[in-house]
């Protein structure tokens, strides 16, 4: 179909602005559609709707009443953040009326292919890889979605001289009806946002849908050695490419007696590689997999491997003070990922964790726990945390108000030679904005500390 006329004429209500709502609202009314937007803050306390008020677009605040539903809608756009459990949205599902996100949108719209990223752990890094890996290959890489640029904005200014490099959340895929990338990467599948999909396989089943669409001319790049992503790849109609970290993979990536290898050809030598990390060798593959299905030069990706460090609140190192390294890893929003940040180190470490209490407890993090000499705990989840930290023997545990306070306390019980890592394995939300946020507080924080 003609990307021009996907929406036009059609009736569509978008809840929820903030960026991505936003951004459907105006590009779906470029294309014709008749466009109702609704959100929840007051009228008065939301530019974004004066904006579009004064723009003559029909706008509902302060509420999500479901009269809303009352008119022939042909879909309901709904802010990716915004949980299924919502009565307006409940109450669309159950009338059988669409209920898509703005990726779906970008996969209707976008003239270029796209390089679609998925994954409980790594997405940032994995994205941010192949976009530099990709450039100098004959397509301008472009790189949004979950990692700060609406898809569907840079879909439609998109050509097919283009190439866009989308990170995908859970909450995203969920939305997609038709959406079908060229080259689909599902890095792995673990315990999270179970508050907003409620079960384990519900969050799985959001994540495979990244695969659901795809035809026998895309590709579907999958790690192997995750049983639960396996499962999810198995329907698709992509040519599946395996990658791993700890088996032979001549159809994919692997990696054999320190060698990064490519359906066979070697790419790079891991002692050139110099991003940290144990489980950074699984987004290392599953990038360079990517990229080279995409058409990327193998010099590129070599010269991208041996100088990138990391993304920042990535287990982003920060400074160096009195011999005692500094790393931040906000990012860590879930168990799995603070497993991986502990794991990088050989050193003594000093971890600052805590966040929003999302109801699981902490044992499967008791065996990295182990290697922590002190833990410094904010936030709702910390009593858990703390809970964990004496099963696994943590010499020291303390509490703080919040991450501003936890860093020099760090610092205090900290000696020469010891890292000291943020990395919360909680969601932001309790006290911060955004995990951002909680990030540049930590930052901030180790500055004043020279």
């Amino acid at each position: 179909m003609d990307r021009n006329q996907t929406y036009k004429g059609k009736h569509v209500l978008v809840v929820g602005l903030a960026k991505s709502g936003f951004a459907a609202a105006k590009l779906l009314t470029s294309y014709g559609a008749h466009v109702v937007v609704n959100d929840r803050t007051p009228l008065e306390e939301n530019p974004q709707a004066q904006s579009l008020v004064a723009e003559g677009f029909d706008v509902v605040c302060g509420e999500h009443p479901l009269s809303l539903l009352n008119t022939s809608l042909d879909y309901v756009v709904k802010n990716p953040g915004i949980p299924y459990s919502n009565p307006l949205i409940a109450e669309a599902v159950k009338r059988d009326i669409p209920v898509i996100t703005e990726v779906e949108i970008a996969g209707e719209v976008a003239e270029a292919e796209t390089i679609a990223i998925t994954g409980s752990n790594g997405k940032t890094t994995t994205t941010t890889l192949i976009g530099e890996m990709m450039k100098d290959s004959g397509r301008t890489p472009i790189v949004a979605g979950n990692i700060g640029t609406v898809l569907s904005e840079v879909a439609d200014a998109s050509t097919k001289d283009d190439l866009l490099i989308a990170e995908l959340s859970s909450f995203q895929l969920m939305g997609t009806i038709h959406y079908a990338p060229k080259i689909a990467v599902l890095l792995n599948i673990f315990e999270a946002h179970l508050d907003y999909h409620g079960t384990l396989d519900e969050y799985a089943k959001a994540k495979g849908r990244i695969f659901a669409n795809q035809k026998s001319t895309d590709f579907a790049v999958y790690n192997a050695d995750d049983e639960k992503v396996v499962s999810l790849v198995k329907g698709t109609q992509g040519v599946k490419v395996p990658f791993s970290t700890t088996q032979d993979c001549p159809t994919g990536g692997c990696i054999k007696d320190g060698v990064l290898y490519f359906k066979g050809e070697k790419v790079i030598s891991e002692r050139e590689i110099v991003l940290p990390g144990k489980h950074n060798k699984e987004n290392i593959l599953a990038a360079v997999c990517a990229a080279l299905l995409g058409g990327a030069k193998k010099e590129q990706i070599v010269a991208v491997l041996t100088s990138f460090t990391g993304v920042k609140h990535r287990l982003q190192f920060v400074e160096m003070i009195a011999g005692r390294k500094f790393y931040n890893d906000s990012k860590a929003t879930n168990i799995l990922a603070t497993q991986a940040a502990i794991s990088a180190f050989e050193q003594e470490i000093i971890l600052l964790a805590g966040g929003l209490d999302r109801g699981n407890e902490f044992d499967e993090l008791i065996p990295q726990l182990k290697s922590v000499k002190t833990l410094i705990l904010f936030g709702e989840s910390a009593p858990k945390l703390a809970r964990a930290a004496k099963d696994a023997g943590v010499p020291t545990i303390m509490m703080a108000h919040d991450v501003a306070e936890a860093v020099p306390l760090a610092y205090e019980a900290s000696n020469e030679g010891d890292i000291i890592l943020l990395s919360p394995a909680c969601a932001s939300w309790d006290q911060y904005k955004t995990f951002e946020q909680r990030g540049d507080i930590f930052i901030s924080a180790v500055h004043k500390l020279k």
